[in-house]
């Protein structure tokens, strides 16, 4: 059942809710003898709870700090060699090269989020369609010759001097903004597919159609997931949803089968060792897989990996969790589980929390951005442990890249303030 067809039910702790315990600055009950109505129906809540109240999720707050700084360590381990990299022999990287690149994407992105969390939601809300236009046009001019830079023979970026910008990332920030406000514009209508359902379709197909022209399928699987989670969140009928997940799936299956490189990825996925793959397209996969195992229970250490000199490639960007596997071992590789899981399972709290004040905008972007990191997070895991095929998608918030970088700490900005907002709601403060 959705979020937002299931307002009244008394928030409780079950689930992964138990996995985690007892939360020190949790907000879980809504405000004493205050009532708040979601169309037209009444909630309340009579009996006196204890409330502690920030100013914002302090402990959301510091898992993504956690999460960070640790990639921020990795980033370094796993590019410290690439320096001595005959691909880059000509480029004059030293040791530091890239670890000076994320710290300074880090300072952006720090900035950025500062800026975000000053901004109301209602402000959101107002801008989302003009966020989505302009991540639209970023797009088109990607794919501009001479504007957009290709690289391995996919153009994703535009140059701006200091460092490159990839409106892909922007694109998922976007929809979530564009998808929640779609749905609340249409929540009277959202039974009805063609005038509900059917013109979210045709943006996420024009999204997609400028995406594989780069080509990035990652990137347009990861916003199909989005607006598909929103309208499923938003309300929308289950027969509808699973249609239209039906759809999505077999448009992806043709998409792989029209393309002979992306035919063979998934042929190495099935069986990496062979000798046509092993050093074709399971290559990436077959040293992942070799790193991972040589980190056993606890890990060579940090600093220890093999694999990251010259053997894997992109260690440092979408298989640094195989790097975290060598030199942390099954305990790093779970503990990093353990922390996704619950910043996901903690957003979409934050959501529903959201969506029981009545702020339903507010409660699907959050909900938006918890599909988001945790369905991107959870394809970076399997493609690096061999459960997934290879697929060019970046762990959130610890992988090497400037504008996903910047683009995830935007979004927990927004949830934060979504969660500042809740807790100012429920003191009786509206703004």
């Amino acid at each position: 059942m959705s979020d937002a067809a299931s307002i009244g039910k008394k928030p409780g702790r079950t689930g992964f809710g138990r996995w985690f315990g007892r939360r020190s600055n949790d907000v879980d009950a809504l405000p004493v003898n205050v009532p708040v109505r979601l169309g037209g129906a009444g909630i309340g809540q009579t009996k006196a709870a204890p409330l502690r109240l920030l100013g914002f999720d302090q402990t959301l707050l510091w898992v993504t700090v956690a999460l960070t700084a640790w990639g921020l360590v990795m980033v370094y381990s796993s590019s410290i060699a690439l320096g001595d990299n005959p691909r880059f022999a000509n480029a004059g990287y030293g040791q530091g090269y890239f670890l000076a690149r994320h710290v300074f994407a880090l300072i952006v992105a720090f900035v950025a989020a500062l800026l975000a969390f000053q901004v109301p939601m209602e402000v959101w809300e107002r801008t989302a369609p003009w966020v989505f236009v302009a991540a639209l046009l970023l797009l088109v001019l990607v794919l501009i010759p001479h504007v957009g830079r290709s690289v391995n023979g996919a153009r994703r970026w535009i140059p701006l001097g200091v460092t490159n910008f990839q409106p892909s990332e922007l694109v998922k920030l976007a929809m979530v903004l564009y998808a929640a406000s779609y749905m609340v514009r249409k929540m009277e209508i959202k039974e009805r597919f063609f005038r509900a359902v059917l013109p979210m379709g045709v943006a996420v197909v024009v999204v997609g159609m400028l995406l594989l022209a780069e080509p990035d399928m990652g990137a347009f699987m990861v916003i199909a997931v989005i607006a598909m989670g929103i309208l499923f969140l938003g309300g929308v009928n289950a027969r509808m949803f699973f249609v239209i997940a039906m759809l999505v799936v077999v448009v992806f299956a043709l998409i792989v089968a029209s393309s002979p490189w992306r035919r063979e990825r998934i042929f190495a996925y099935l069986d990496p060792w062979s000798e046509a793959n092993v050093l074709g397209k399971g290559y990436q996969l077959s040293h992942s897989l070799i790193a991972i195992g040589r980190g056993e229970i606890f890990g060579v250490g940090l600093g220890g990996s093999v694999e990251k000199l010259h053997w894997l490639p992109e260690a440092h960007t979408d298989f640094l969790m195989a790097v975290i596997g060598e030199e942390f071992g099954l305990v790093g590789v779970l503990v990093a589980i353990v922390l996704f899981l619950w910043l996901t399972r903690r957003i979409m709290h934050i959501g529903r929390q959201a969506i029981a004040l009545d702020r339903v905008f507010s409660g699907l972007v959050a909900q938006g951005i918890g599909v988001w990191i945790g369905f991107q997070a959870f394809i970076n895991m399997g493609v690096n442990l061999g459960a997934l095929p290879t697929k060019g998608l970046t762990l959130p918030l610890m992988s090497y890249g400037g504008s996903a970088v910047i683009m995830n700490l935007v979004s927990i900005a927004i949830v934060l303030r979504i969660d500042h907002e809740n807790r100012n709601l429920m003191r009786g403060v509206r703004k």
